[in-house]
């Protein structure tokens, strides 16, 4: 075909039109492809260009990670110590963050322990674990027969656990490997204690068993030295000072013994079956039951010098005492602290679940873990919370503290561990 007259072009065929038109766009897409390339790889290289100190303060600098303070201190047992005092030393900052967690194949209802740079804990898997307190890697596990809800208590390189099989365990912290076994007829859910031999010789582990029996045991030998017989299970662990050990049981009495003979030193009527343990200073008992009444018992008098009975919930939580106050939780959801003197209250705390969680006290801050799944950080003086995560499941398990590192079990299976982190940096979950 011919040029069109006064169209001034030529007629170009729609074929040939549609290549060049194709052949243009692909051009440009290539070379937009190439600009991108070559934006991304400048931008690559100048992110890998390290930070000078100049510029460190316009930079974005992450958090810094929760804090370990290597200062020796150890939380080896139930309570943090044989009185069952619930007292850590050190200091916490008013903000923690997860450090680690580990995860078992169950429960943990196990409170832990810390020493040594490990922590040691059970599971209703029916393993006893020691993990690193600085990583939470497993250093090692140790089958039971049965299912471990007390604590371990470590003492001289040894870790002896119960568990519900009905025996008593001892073993080489550092290994895992089995020293002896010594067997009770009944469940053991609670947690052991020690004390020197009368000779200071030798050391001796106490613990109470659903045969209704405290059993004290030669930790190297493993053979029983004496056993004392209630009425009931026993089911918290036995708190040990001044030539004593005491514990309730669900005979609703208030036990003293002699460490030395296992003989009766006092019994003293709480109106009601005790599943906690109790703290236990200067020749006073200090321990709730399950008919809501928390109270404070004088050995040496063999009486109860007062008695709380505000609460609406059964007291399965264990005290943590300090000079002046005792702190625990109930089964009403509340964290309570009152005056040792008198019993009088000095503050609540409420939660969202029942608080079976025994408190822990490190300087001015409590750590107390709640059925509601959360764990808090309150403040001593006057309970206000400062801090709270939440894990999900309810916390049974009862905090252990050491070297500014919160360690606590979950009913979600896991072993949950908090460093504390600079004021403002850290995030309530």
């Amino acid at each position: 075909m011919g040029p069109i007259a006064g169209s001034g072009r030529a007629v170009i065929p729609w074929m040939t039109l549609m290549t060049t038109r194709a052949t243009i766009w692909i051009f440009f897409v290539g070379v937009l492809v190439l600009v991108l390339v070559a934006f991304f790889a400048w931008r690559a290289g100048v992110e890998s260009v390290p930070v000078s100190p100049e510029s460190a303060t316009e930079a974005q600098v992450e958090p810094p990670p929760p804090a370990i303070a290597d200062d020796g201190s150890t939380w080896p047992m139930f309570g943090g110590g044989p009185g069952l005092l619930g007292r850590a030393s050190g200091t916490l900052g008013e903000t923690l963050a997860v450090l680690w967690k580990f995860p078992t194949a169950d429960e943990v209802k196990s409170s832990p322990v810390i020493a040594d740079g490990l922590v040691f804990i059970g599971s209703c898997d029916t393993n006893v674990y020691a993990l690193e307190l600085s990583s939470g890697a497993k250093r090692w596990a140790h089958k039971t027969e049965d299912v471990i809800e007390g604590s371990p208590c470590v003492v001289d390189g040894t870790v002896f656990v119960g568990s519900g099989d009905g025996f008593l365990y001892a073993l080489a912290a550092q290994t895992g490997q089995l020293e002896w076994k010594y067997e009770t007829n009944g469940e053991i859910l609670g947690s052991p204690n020690w004390v020197h031999a009368p000779d200071g010789q030798q050391i001796w582990i106490l613990i109470g068993s659903y045969d209704n029996r405290v059993h004290c045991v030669d930790a190297q030998s493993g053979q029983a030295v004496w056993t004392y017989e209630t009425d009931n299970y026993v089911n918290g662990s036995p708190a040990v000072a001044n030539g004593m050990c005491v514990f309730g049981g669900c005979d609703a009495i208030i036990h003293a013994v002699s460490v030395a003979d296992g003989s009766r030193v006092a019994g003293i009527d709480s109106g009601s079956y005790i599943a906690g343990s109790a703290a236990f200073i200067d020749g006073q008992v200090y321990l709730g039951n399950y008919d809501d009444v928390f109270l404070r018992a004088d050995i040496d008098a063999n009486e109860i010098v007062w008695e709380f009975t505000e609460s609406k919930g059964a007291i399965f939580s264990s005290p943590a005492v300090t000079d002046d106050l005792v702190i625990f939780g109930s089964r009403d959801n509340l964290v309570r602290a009152l005056r040792r003197a008198d019993g009088t209250l000095v503050w609540t705390f409420k939660t969202l679940g029942e608080v079976d969680s025994s408190p822990a006290i490190c300087g001015d801050k409590v750590v107390v873990g709640s059925g509601d799944g959360r764990l808090y950080l309150l403040n001593l003086s006057d309970g206000k919370q400062l801090w709270s995560y939440e894990i999900g499941q309810p916390i049974l398990s009862s905090p252990a503290v050491a070297q500014g590192v919160v360690v606590v079990g979950c009913e979600d299976g896991n072993v949950y561990a908090f460093g504390s982190v600079h004021a403002n940096e850290g995030s309530t979950k």
